[in-house]
């Protein structure tokens, strides 16, 4: 492994909670309303569900390599060059996902903040911090996560609070009013944007210094992620109601600006705009992060460090490049993404896993006779 740095099984559960919450804390609400309507909270609850079925997958592919990461088993249970091959795909949605979110950062910044400041700027300056946390390894960005996790949680907290005047429980009316079909396209768009992404925890599960620790953290952090997703796509309907959530891009971002207590605290967005900023800072770093390190694995590189500073003005040029507008990019999302993450984040470890499991039980059958 080409990281000597640990990180604590705690620290590996807010990772994994900061990086579920990541881009889908500000524009799940739209994609899940848009399919499911006012029962799009029911989407999300059966989300978390089955996303805990699949993290259950991940974690037995880590038990019975506690000590690898994804691209060394690949290599192992897939022979050399489809091992290769194997490796080359999941890297490839790694440096898709990171850019995503690079380019989900710039849109969100440009058109709801700065809208004056040219998109290449924010991606710059954003991916320079992304690249010093990448730099200082592992051990730095888990150690950092159990403080921003804190300020996180305040932040909900205080969000949560603060809106709770406004609801409006008639907005959740009629539950289920066009059965169980609209529930299902919105677990089919929440659990590519959320959950399937989580496979690129396996690259960073070897460095965990306790490994039931890891296990137990990796479930742990996907269920709380899960419930204060669901909280904030029933604000936004409670709120805003289901057909102004619908037309939002960012519409837990919205929310937030209706948020007043007398005369003195109002116009708060800041509040979800940071929550936002910590959250997907982390999602960021952690793909990037499993790219380098996948690639410096595949290639037989010593120090992934050395690639870290091209591949980034490389990500750079691909977020303009391969999303030219933010139209563009929610076609993608909505379109593309969900069949590619199916394809990487379910298809693919069930692959492995099977694969593993049947050589198992080969020497198990060769051992006894």
């Amino acid at each position: 492994m080409l990281d000597n740095g640990k990180i604590t099984a705690n620290q590996y559960k807010m990772l994994v909670l900061l990086f579920t919450i990541g881009s889908s804390i500000l524009v799940a609400p739209t994609a899940l309303v848009n399919d499911a309507k006012q029962d799009a909270w029911i989407a999300t609850i059966f989300t978390v569900i089955i996303s805990i079925l699949l993290v259950l997958m991940y974690i037995k592919i880590y038990s019975i390599f506690p000590n690898m990461t994804l691209v060394e088993i690949c290599e192992l249970l897939l022979g050399k060059w489809i091992g290769k091959f194997a490796v080359a795909l999941f890297l490839m949605y790694a440096f898709i996902l990171s850019g995503a979110l690079l380019r989900e950062i710039g849109d969100f910044t440009t058109t709801q903040m700065m809208p004056d400041t040219p998109i290449d700027a924010i991606h710059i300056v954003f991916m320079g911090v992304v690249v010093m946390a990448t730099l200082l390894g592992l051990e730095v960005i888990g150690r950092s996560s159990e403080i921003i996790s804190l300020w996180l949680f305040i932040l909900l907290a205080i969000y949560f609070i603060a809106i709770l005047p406004q609801i409006k429980i008639g907005n959740l009316q009629p539950i289920l009013g066009e059965g169980m079909k609209p529930i299902l396209f919105g677990f089919y768009h929440f659990i590519s944007l959320s959950y399937l992404e989580l496979i690129v925890f396996l690259m960073i599960a070897p460095f965990v210094n306790h490994q039931k620790g890891a296990e137990k953290g990796f479930l742990v952090g996907v269920i709380i992620g899960g419930i204060l997703l669901t909280f904030v796509v029933m604000f936004s309907i409670l709120v805003l109601g289901v057909e102004n959530t619908a037309r939002q891009i960012y519409p837990s971002y919205a929310l937030a600006r209706k948020i007043e207590i007398g005369k003195f605290f109002q116009r708060v967005e800041v509040i979800m705009a940071g929550i936002w900023f910590l959250s997907i800072f982390y999602k960021l770093t952690i793909s990037f992060y499993a790219f380098v390190l996948g690639l410096s694995q595949l290639f037989k590189i010593k120090d992934y460090r050395s690639i870290t500073l091209p591949i980034s003005m490389m990500l750079i040029v691909y977020a303009i490049a391969f999303h030219p507008n933010i139209v563009h990019f929610f076609e993608f999302v909505h379109n593309i993404w969900p069949l590619y993450s199916l394809t990487i984040g379910f298809l693919f470890p069930l692959i492995l896993l099977g694969t593993a499991l049947m050589k198992k039980r080969q020497r198990h059958v060769r051992g006894n006779k």
